[in-house]
């Protein structure tokens, strides 16, 4: 199974705006830290914001911040927003189009069932905050300031 770019960016934008917490996040800037282009990230910010994940504010000095605290977004929470299919065979699929004869007894499907269940599982146990905490030099990266001027560990030559 592989995530779509639109859930990749959700979760950078998300993890943006905590590591920018107490201040609105513009978008200009989050597409100038991920490199990526700004009609991009306002697509994936509407279905973010209509889940409540993200807050806009509109004007002048506008901008975007986190509709809950960082701690309270699962990743299981972006994924279910931004994803529009876990369907990882045909049996999966909801269009009564299966031409499995299988479909409701099928070992596979039950297996498959299963797995995704506990990928979704793993996804609930983390949250936007454990994904920023987890990197203190995450305010550097972004070009966010205000935060204390992170240094790469000097590479020590090997002793002879």
């Amino acid at each position: 199974m592989r995530l779509t770019k639109q859930t990749n960016y959700a979760v950078r934008m998300l993890m943006y705006c905590a590591a920018n917490e107490g201040q609105l996040s513009r978008i200009p800037e989050i597409a100038k830290a991920y490199g990526v282009s700004e009609l991009f990230l306002f697509k994936i910010l509407q279905p973010l914001n209509k889940a409540g994940l993200v807050e806009t504010v509109r004007g002048r000095n506008g901008g975007v911040r986190l509709g809950k605290p960082a701690a309270e977004i699962t990743l299981f929470d972006v994924v279910r927003v931004t994803e529009d299919s876990f369907a990882m065979a045909e049996c999966f699929e909801d269009d009564g189009m299966v031409e499995c004869p299988l479909v409701d007894s099928c070992g596979l499907n039950s297996a498959l069932r299963k797995a995704l269940n506990a990928f979704f599982g793993v996804l609930s146990e983390y949250t936007i905050d454990d994904l920023v905490k987890a990197r203190p030099q995450i305010n550097f990266l972004l070009g966010l300031t205000g935060e204390q001027e992170y240094r790469k560990p000097a590479i020590v030559a090997p002793a002879a």
